[in-house]
């Protein structure tokens, strides 16, 4: 594999979308965002076709920029994008490569008083951006959203929240079933405020945002979990509540607000079980070593699709031999399976 980009048979946009809905959030954040589009081969020599669009979303700390990241030996993904419909047995679509982050680190996808409109911003503005811009097939049952770790919870649950703007969903690894992969941090981000910041939170985003970022230990993990308080429970007036105490115990009333923004738990209700049974497609996939035990919601996320009932051969999924790093070859097989189903003749 060549160290160096390749030529591509698509075509990349760089666009930046000026969102009204951003502009003066509560974090001061950028209300001019970074919009990266995606036409398959052949777009610009069919004028009168009209493609799916796949909407891609990125994990905690992701930006687009990072998009187009090279490891070695490996591809990044808008490159295995291009490969998979260049190849040309798969019905081609345009991908959106999203961006949503926050100088917290990320937004999961949601409207929070303490972040800003994230959830309106892509429902509302980068959507009709997208079909305003480029020939796209502008309705639910040709759009799908996919993406991994938060980008995955951003994808189920977004899904749940605007059925009808989005048909099918894929999540790699996604955040979910928040008993097991959240509440086990707690203890250990508890100790680390209290040994490193007396326990308070105000002191450790003081000096977080004083210094070289990552040159403590526990920096990102403390600001992840403040950044999903920021999501999950954040008051009216935008005041950040933690989940947990200085002993590490939950906090039930914060607790709760956590479990109703968990992808399992929303599925179980009867609004969220209904756009789940309208969807095209559900993928679910995770590695059976993920570090943060995220196999199990895929498991949970799963069971309770099918709880909600949607039918079995509308659902992929699987869990592979990896933890959660690495998996980026995945996400063309998501693609191609995304991109089949949402030009299937009617709903399988």
């Amino acid at each position: 594999m060549l160290p160096w980009s390749a030529d591509l048979a698509g075509r990349l946009d760089h666009r930046v979308v000026e969102s009204a809905l951003l502009r003066g959030n509560p974090l001061g954040d950028p209300h001019e965002r970074p919009l990266v589009v995606y036409v398959p081969p052949g777009y610009d020599d069919a004028p009168d076709r009209r493609y799916p669009t796949i909407y891609v979303l990125l994990g905690y700390t992701g930006h687009v920029a990072m998009w187009f990241n090279r490891a070695p030996f490996r591809q990044p993904y808008p490159e295995l994008t291009d490969a998979l419909f260049a190849a040309g047995d798969v019905p081609p679509a345009i991908v959106v490569y999203v961006d949503a982050w926050t100088s917290l680190g990320g937004s999961q996808y949601l409207d929070s008083p303490a972040t800003g409109r994230y959830h309106s911003y892509l429902r509302d503005e980068i959507v009709p951006y997208v079909d305003a811009h480029y020939r796209t097939l502008a309705d639910r049952d040709h759009r799908a959203i996919t993406g991994k770790s938060s980008g995955g919870y951003g994808a189920m649950v977004t899904a749940m929240l605007a059925p009808d703007v989005f048909g099918a969903l894929a999540t790699h690894a996604g955040d979910a079933l928040f008993e097991v992969s959240m509440r086990r941090t707690f203890p250990m981000l508890a100790r680390r405020l209290r040994d490193l910041y007396d326990g308070s939170y105000d002191a450790f985003l003081t000096d977080f945002r004083g210094r070289l970022a990552g040159t403590k230990d526990g920096d990102l993990e403390l600001l992840e979990m403040y950044a999903y308080a920021a999501a999950y429970s954040a008051d009216d007036d935008g005041t950040v509540r933690l989940p947990f105490d200085d002993t590490g115990a939950v906090v039930p009333e914060v607790w709760q607000r956590w479990l109703a923004h968990d992808p399992v738990v929303m599925a179980g209700e009867p609004r969220h079980a209904e756009a789940l049974r309208s969807l095209r497609a559900v993928w679910i996939d995770a590695g059976r070593r993920d570090e943060y035990f995220l196999d199990f919601g895929a498991v949970a996320f799963r069971r309770a699709v099918e709880a909600a009932g949607v039918p079995g051969d509308r659902v992929a999924f699987e869990l592979f031999d990896a933890g959660h790093g690495g998996i980026e070859y995945r996400y063309p097989l998501a693609l191609a399976w995304l991109a089949r189903r949402l030009t299937a003749d009617e709903v399988q």
